[in-house]
């Protein structure tokens, strides 16, 4: 299972939000591009980055989420604020490894898919969801869909990954994240990546085992210290099978 060491922008610093309250963000005072960098030292493949002003229309972060996609030396998995192509294609041109697409999609259902088979294993599809529905414009939006049904309408979109963020519960609820994920991934055709649900090894320890979880973001934790990052890799990984002893 992937780790992606996850990393939120808020006006030039990293921030951490209690169920998507952009009005509310948690300010951790660090350097972003020496945390995203810290990222990859200890070993992270992917790290996710999220731009909360791009969410809301404003790129005044655009030049550090350039700085960090070009200098972490790992892939960047991006996200917020994509709602057209132009800016889609426009990230994948300056090196972003992934976009993810989430009001996009929900907006241009046709173009999202054309997005996808023209930038394999580049587009990953995010499904937030608040109380049984689908969330976009920034979780601010509740569509008419459940997400079971929303993933169902892309089962023949290429994404590289489906995303899936259970904001109404948002990690004091794990129990019943898990259960909502778990239930998505048996049925989404891409293979699926946890949001909000890693507060401790232990919880990796049970994600790695749910049939179709790629891999898990993990943000908070790592900024409150509750998780290391070499432990969330370490635990992440596969052990290896138990071989008999011939006589």
């Amino acid at each position: 299972m992937m780790i992606y060491p996850t990393m939120e922008l808020m006006n030039g610093g990293c921030v951490t939000l209690d169920k998507g309250r952009l009005e509310e963000p948690v300010l951790w005072h660090v350097d972003p591009v020496k945390t995203a960098k810290d990222f990859a030292a200890a070993g992270a493949e992917w790290m996710h980055l999220t731009d909360f002003n791009a969410v809301q229309g404003d790129d005044s972060n655009a030049a550090l989420v350039e700085e960090i996609i070009r200098s972490v030396g790992i892939p960047v998995q991006l996200g917020g604020g994509l709602r057209s192509r132009e800016q889609v294609e426009h990230w994948i041109d300056l090196g972003a490894g992934r976009v993810t697409v989430s009001t996009l999609a929900a907006r241009d259902p046709v173009l999202v898919s054309e997005l996808a088979k023209q930038h394999p294993d580049q587009i990953v599809l995010a499904v937030d969801v608040w109380q049984g529905q689908v969330m976009t414009e920034g979780w601010r939006q509740s569509g008419a869909f459940s997400p079971e049904a929303y993933i169902a309408a892309f089962e023949n979109a290429p994404f590289a990954a489906i995303l899936v963020t259970d904001i109404d519960s948002d990690m004091s609820e794990v129990e019943a994240q898990l259960g909502l994920i778990s239930g998505l991934a048996a049925e989404a055709k891409a293979p699926v990546i946890a949001s909000g649900v890693v507060r401790n090894v232990d919880d990796i320890s049970r994600l790695k085992y749910i049939p179709n979880i790629a891999g898990a973001l993990v943000g908070r934790a790592l900024f409150r210290k509750t998780l290391t990052l070499e432990e969330a890799l370490e635990t992440a990984r596969p052990q290896p099978e138990p071989v008999a002893e011939f006589r």
